[in-house]
């Protein structure tokens, strides 16, 4: 708890961000989202790095070209990493930026971008996807399906897989590129988690939208 309020008091000096809410329910922030009035296109993607950043930089360019900023927020998982990268980029084509994230990455408030305007932190015992033994999503997951109107995945771990296919399952559009994960990062975890080096680096949501 104590790492926790560091990490509130270090994005609170820092002044890059405005926080929402420390530790909101997915109502509280499907709430925020509503009174945006915008549509929220939301990217999912890996939260490490990407084998090709640029490419995937490059496929995000084209998605926002279609989207007005005037109309459209972007909402990604509010950290730097990966997909985060593409905080910049649509700051740079004026789009107000929104993160969602449990509140378990307090403990790293380095790792949450200069680049997200408003961030909801959720209460939450995991960093996303489905509950233990259950299809339920965790709060955080289910926060960033239900304030989501477009779903953007551009390659994606086991997280953004569950909360794609929960946002499919809710009859709302699901988009996905192909793009693997960094080789050398994903050669060094496997070892580090004493696992057989990857036979493919494409993520665990490409089984599921890859061929669609």
């Amino acid at each position: 708890m104590f790492r926790q309020q560091l990490g509130r008091l270090n994005l609170k000096l820092r002044g890059k961000n405005n926080v929402i809410g420390w530790t909101m329910t997915p109502d509280e922030t499907r709430i925020f989202f509503q009174a945006q009035g915008k549509t929220v296109l939301t990217f999912f993607g890996y939260s490490s790095f990407y084998e090709d950043e640029k490419g995937m930089l490059q496929i995000a360019q084209e998605i926002l070209s279609g989207y007005s900023p005037s109309t459209t927020l972007i909402n990604i998982g509010a950290t730097t990493g990966g997909v985060g990268a593409i905080y910049p980029l649509a700051k740079s084509m004026g789009f107000t930026t929104t993160g969602i994230v449990t509140n378990l990455a307090l403990y790293y408030p380095e790792s949450i971008s200069n680049a997200v305007d408003h961030v909801c932190f959720i209460a939450d015992k995991q960093w996303g996807g489905n509950l233990p033994n259950s299809n339920e999503l965790s709060p955080t997951s289910k926060a960033m399906v239900a304030c989501s109107d477009i779903l953007i995945g551009i390659g994606d771990g086991e997280i953004s897989q569950d909360e794609m296919v929960a946002g499919k399952a809710q009859g709302k559009p699901v988009t996905f590129h192909p793009a693997e994960i960094s080789h050398a990062w994903a050669i060094r975890r496997a070892k580090r988690m004493g696992l057989p080096s990857p036979v493919s680096f494409l993520g665990a949501a490409h089984e599921v939208f890859g061929n669609q």
